[in-house]
């Protein structure tokens, strides 16, 4: 049986884009293929609102993590982290020998902007990391106000994950002043994993050359001299398939479903899932007003067995997700992203009224 994914990724991919990633090969040397590549850039610059370039990695979205934070730390970064994937970067930095600093909060609650002012104020940083949408705590950081402040600092390069948010939450990386801004296939984009994308900014791409140890494979500087120069190719074999499919559904998203629609829907599934939450007598995890769009953390207050809900409704061809590290049993989520209509959600959430009371 295959079961409908409502965990944060990957997700359930329309069966007309796995059709497009079974599309003939072409050579990716070929003009066939930088036109491909031509189109998806800037498809992807409309998606991301930016006139920035775009760079493509065949790899999760961790490789361009990895890639920005190494190749454009020349100086010192600050990590600001609510959640494990902001604590990845934090990993990231110390395994590549970054200076860092790593600022934390209780999870549950977000990096507030008075907080980055207070670091960046000090003059010890070139690099900054912001978690946009974090999956582990159900949190979407408040990066409106966070680009309010970044103004006052505007040669410390801002680098955010928008992995789990981009093309399910509108983020509008020109306006927010975002100098790399990553995402990846399995999440809000629907298609399969294997495919991370960024925005580089021509200020972070200057920066870049003051860095001497860049690595190789993810070196935003060496990925953006190809696409440049060649023009649109890349230093290693890309993934083709996805490419293909990412192709074909930057166009349903931007001509079909329409952006603004898209974003829409995302947040009327939001609200509809935290209704049912309080409707139910449980409690979301993350701070008041400060919730995902793309995926719901549900506190676990009537202390049922999560592994033992996802066990019932598997049977009937549907899965959760538990809840992250420490939060197991103590919370669990609920995602409704990407290609997710609101009318299978909602079948979901009368399942799980129904099966919570058998437990």
């Amino acid at each position: 049986m295959n079961k409908k994914l409502f965990i944060p990724g990957p997700v359930d991919v329309r069966p007309e884009i796995l059709q497009a990633m079974s599309t003939p090969m072409i050579g990716h040397r070929s003009k066939d293929a930088t036109i491909l590549q031509q189109n998806i850039s800037k498809n992807i610059q409309k998606l991301f609102y930016t006139k920035n370039p775009i760079l493509l990695s065949s790899s999760s979205g961790t490789g361009l993590m990895e890639g920005s934070i190494r190749s454009l730390t020349a100086q010192r970064a600050v990590v600001f982290s609510v959640g494990a994937f902001g604590d990845r970067w934090h990993t990231l930095a110390q395994s590549n020998n970054i200076p860092v600093d790593h600022v934390t909060v209780e999870w549950g609650n977000p990096t507030m902007a008075e907080t980055v002012d207070k670091y960046l104020s000090t003059g010890k940083y070139d690099v900054f990391t912001v978690t946009h949408n974090e999956t582990s705590t159900g949190l979407m950081n408040p990066v409106k106000e966070i680009a309010e402040v970044r103004k006052k600092y505007p040669d410390v390069l801002w680098l955010v994950d928008a992995v789990s948010s981009m093309a399910g939450v509108k983020i509008e990386v020109d306006k927010l002043g975002i100098d790399v801004c990553i995402t990846s296939t399995q999440k809000a984009i629907g298609l399969p994993p294997g495919l991370s994308i960024c925005s580089v900014s021509e200020n972070a791409l200057e920066h870049a050359k003051l860095v001497k140890n860049r690595g190789t494979y993810f070196d935003l500087l060496e990925l953006y001299k190809y696409v440049v120069k060649k023009p649109f190719q890349y230093p290693s074999t890309p993934s083709l398939p996805h490419m293909f499919a990412l192709n074909k559904q930057l166009e349903y998203i931007l001509n079909e479903e329409g952006q603004d629609n898209r974003y829409a829907r995302h947040i009327e599934m939001a609200k509809i899932t935290r209704n049912w939450v309080a409707e139910n007598g449980f409690e979301m995890f993350p701070k008041a007003g400060f919730e995902s769009n793309t995926v719901s953390a549900i506190k676990n207050t009537r202390g049922i067995s999560v592994a033992e809900l996802n066990k019932k409704i598997g049977e009937l061809g549907y899965v959760i997700s538990n809840g992250y590290g420490n939060l197991k049993e103590k919370t669990f989520r609920i995602a409704h992203i990407a290609d997710r209509r609101v009318s299978e959600l909602e079948e979901l959430l009368s399942i799980l009224t129904e099966t919570i009371k058998t437990l």
